[in-house]
């Protein structure tokens, strides 16, 4: 008796030995060689900044790569079946990524606090889509969800599928193209990443290799299988080396550039696919290249202004005159970006005039002369924006025009042209310089009066939105009155004395990084008024706001900067080059720019004053829905309940109510989903495909049949498994039988019971999950594990 409790305790001590091995067969450098090709990908990820805020929110992606791969590798070590392996994975990361972001966020606490901080960014983020209908969000907790889950998932992948299966290529083609896509999208220098990745695929590859030939050598009797190991691993180390190297050289002397053509035109779909992301994940900082020049119905601004100097336009113009390249204007602010408020696309044919019959119609315009530009676009981005001057006639190239909102007739948001070169002809003002009779000065604008046109008070003077006038923008408008008191009556001298102030008097600074601003949910312009750092978008953002609460028609326009011209008058516009700045209404004079971006980005030139001019009789306020004056913020009432943008308090939907009702849609979708699973088949089905059909679900649930049972004795196996599913798999394993090797043919009476045999045992199959220790006891029976 005690010899046979010895015994079996022995083969209790082997038998665990075999399940929990002190030293992976493949031995430890493999899974050494996995997590540097992992954390590879998270370091890449790290690197690029994705997010928007202060660097350092991603630095969590590397434990979580460590942690995903640990956790393949050990539940591949503990024999688990796939399924139970990701399933019971996916639920460790939803428990420990959220806390590993949480951690990075700046709630602060422990981590319970830490899983509620990154639960509360993401529903505030489904908010601002959703409920508030923000154009974007500038929450960051879910965006850092995302790349910590998609890291885990990768890394998680890779350590089943390299220690289960033994297919160590897949893990390297899996976190490969993670690693390439990323690089392909960062502008930072990742050469050296990918160097380091490729180095671990190569050696783990090998190492594989040389485990698998050594495998066989010692199944074969054949030779000493540990030379054989070295010898590989020595040769391995020589080729990778060699092709490194070798890599490097060509990447430095050399450029093939054999697959450009296949990209031609590719940019925009880029740019469309960015446009949407950008709504839901904020772009980050100057690592990613999604911050690119798109002049379309949306100006998202972000904590960080991102350009480069490649060149993007040729233009050749008829004089020497200072022109900024406008190419959009919005009317609407939300906080966070500027927009339409109202589209409407019109057809204009080559040559014809564009802006006919609009409210930016120009062919009143008092100060202006006509100029033509020959635009030539160096890059493949559509819409193709035509870039003009003040106010553009006709182009010589079919085009669509795009107006905004919803009054008659409806000013100008954009104009795009149907090919990549063209002529514009514009009105562009007269150097009051020169001719100061006939050109625009100071004192004609001065005396423009406020008699806007309805069509333009209703667009431009409409409320702002609620929290867009915050305390510091109030204190920065009343300091802008009080260093000029003139300001006061003249709606050009207010725009120039609040350009001159954010220029050069009111201590902003030029920054094109401001992620580490603490902005909340501040909108851009108060969180620029309070803390005055911010770049182009920032400074016209601010300048529009004050207009407004002026009584001031004001528009955010963007475009690009002038360049320096050579001497045939061309001008090569830059990517770097791309601007925002503001534009006023002044009737008969149509608009002008004022551009109060300091740190010597602007190019803004004060009008001359010119000859004294009698002002207009001036008009009453403008009814635009503005009565509260200069000293009280423009804004609407809040929706009923009380709340405003960007508060969740009790009048907006609490995160309780949404997480139950998610719970509850997901409950639904997966009975449905159960159900129409269950049904199963509702014709009559054939034997053969029954049968396949109960092979199919049995094999991925690790039940699989061996190469050299026959049907009979494997529906008997999966029989003793699963007893009350023993008659239905008779059923099913008698009719293939009878039809494949009987070459029976079967009535419809037996073809629905199979039928209904093959619906119930797709439930009774789901068994197998559970009976991982009744699959290991007959393993050696007629069921092997796949």
């Amino acid at each position: 008796m005690t010899s046979m409790s010895f015994g079996t305790i022995a083969r209790g001590d082997a038998l665990r030995a075999r399940r929990f091995p002190l030293s992976p067969s493949e031995g430890w450098a493999a899974l050494g060689l996995l997590l540097l090709m992992v954390l590879t990908m998270a370091w890449s990820v790290d690197d690029a900044s994705w997010v928007a805020g202060p660097r350092g929110q991603t630095d969590f992606l590397a434990l979580a790569a460590v942690l995903s791969v640990l956790w393949g590798f050990a539940s591949a070590k503990a024999g688990w079946s796939r399924l139970v392996a990701h399933l019971l994975g996916a639920v460790v990361a939803a428990l420990a990524v959220p806390i590993m972001v949480g951690s990075h966020l700046p709630e602060g606490g422990g981590p319970i606090q830490w899983f509620q901080a990154t639960a509360a960014h993401s529903v505030d983020a489904y908010l601002d889509l959703t409920y508030f209908r923000k154009p974007l969000t500038q929450e960051v907790g879910h965006f850092l969800l995302v790349l910590g889950l998609l890291t885990w998932a990768t890394g998680q992948f890779a350590g089943y599928v390299t220690f289960h299966h033994h297919r160590p290529l897949n893990a390297v083609v899996v976190v490969g193209i993670m690693l390439v896509a990323n690089i392909a999208l960062t502008a930072h220098d990742q050469l050296w990443y990918l160097v380091i990745f490729s180095l671990a695929a190569l050696f783990l590859l090998i190492r594989f290799h040389s485990f698998d030939e050594r495998t066989l050598w010692i199944r074969h009797r054949i030779g000493d299988a540990g030379s054989l190991s070295g010898m590989y691993l020595k040769g391995g180390a020589v080729f990778v080396a060699a092709a490194v190297v070798a890599s490097l050289f060509l990447t430095i002397a050399a450029r093939s550039d054999p697959l450009s053509a296949m990209w031609t035109g590719a940019d925009q779909g880029i740019i469309d696919i960015g446009r949407q992301l950008q709504r839901i994940f904020p772009a980050g900082g100057d690592g990613t290249k999604f911050q690119f020049i798109d002049f379309a119905g949306t100006a998202q601004i972000t904590g960080v202004w991102v350009t480069d100097n490649t060149p993007v336009l040729e233009i050749k113009t008829p004089d020497d005159g200072h022109y900024y390249w406008r190419a959009v204007t919005y009317d609407h602010f939300d906080g966070h970006a500027w927009s339409w408020s109202k589209e409407a696309d019109a057809n204009v044919a080559a040559g014809q005039p564009l802006l006919a019959g609009s409210a930016d119609d120009p062919t009143a315009l008092v100060g202006r002369r006509k100029a033509t530009f020959t635009v030539t676009e160096l890059t493949k981005y559509d819409p193709k924006a035509v870039f003009a001057p003040d106010a553009p006639i006709s182009v010589d190239v079919d085009s669509t025009v795009m107006s905004v909102g919803s009054s008659t007739p409806q000013p100008l948001g954009g104009i795009q042209a149907n090919a990549a070169d063209y002529q514009v002809t514009a009105l562009v003002p007269i150097d009051g310089h020169v001719d100061p009779k006939n050109g625009l000065t100071a004192h004609k604008l001065e005396a423009a009066g406020t008699d806007y046109p309805d069509s333009i008070k209703k667009l431009y003077l409409a409320p702002l939105d609620p929290g867009i006038v915050g305390p510091s923008t109030q204190t920065v408008l009343e300091a802008i009155l009080a260093a000029h008191p003139e300001a006061k009556d003249s709606p050009y001298d207010f725009a120039r004395a609040a350009t001159d102030y954010l220029l050069h008097e009111g201590d902003f600074r030029y920054e094109a990084d401001v992620q580490a601003v603490p902005c909340g949910r501040m909108s851009v312009s108060e969180c620029f008024a309070k803390y005055k750092q911010g770049y182009c978008q920032y400074y016209a953002s601010l300048l529009a706001v004050l207009l407004h609460m002026q009584n001031i028609p004001a528009r955010f326009a963007q475009g690009f900067l002038p360049a320096q011209r050579s001497p045939t008058g061309i001008e090569t516009i830059r990517a770097s080059a791309s601007h925002a700045w503001v534009e006023v209404y002044f009737p008969d004079y149509g608009w002008y720019q004022f551009d109060p971006t300091g740190g010597h980005i602007g190019q803004d030139v004060p009008l001359p004053e010119g000859p004294a001019v009698s002002p207009r009789p001036r008009s009453p306020r403008p009814s635009g829905g503005n009565d509260n004056g200069p000293d009280r913020p423009r804004s609407i009432p809040p929706a009923a309940g009380g709340t405003t943008a960007g508060s969740t308090g009790a009048g907006g939907p609490g995160s309780g109510p949404l997480i139950v009702i998610g719970l509850l849609l997901a409950i639904a979708v997966g009975g449905a989903a159960f159900t129409a699973y269950r049904r199963g088949p509702r014709s009559a089905s054939e034997p053969e495909t029954a049968w396949r059909g109960v092979v199919s679900i049995a094999r991925r649930l690790g039940f699989a049949p061996r190469p050299n049972q026959t049907v009979f004795e494997y529906s008997a196996a999966l029989g003793e498994v699963l007893p009350n599913a023993r008659p239905d798999l008779q059923t099913v394993a008698r009719a293939k039988v009878e039809v494949a090797y009987g070459r029976a043919t079967l009535g419809d009476d037996r073809l629905h019971s199979v039928r209904d045999a093959q619906r119930r045992l797709r439930v009774a199959l789901l068994g197998l999950i559970f009976r991982r220790r009744e699959r290991r006891e007959r393993r050696g029976r007629g069921i092997r594990r796949l």
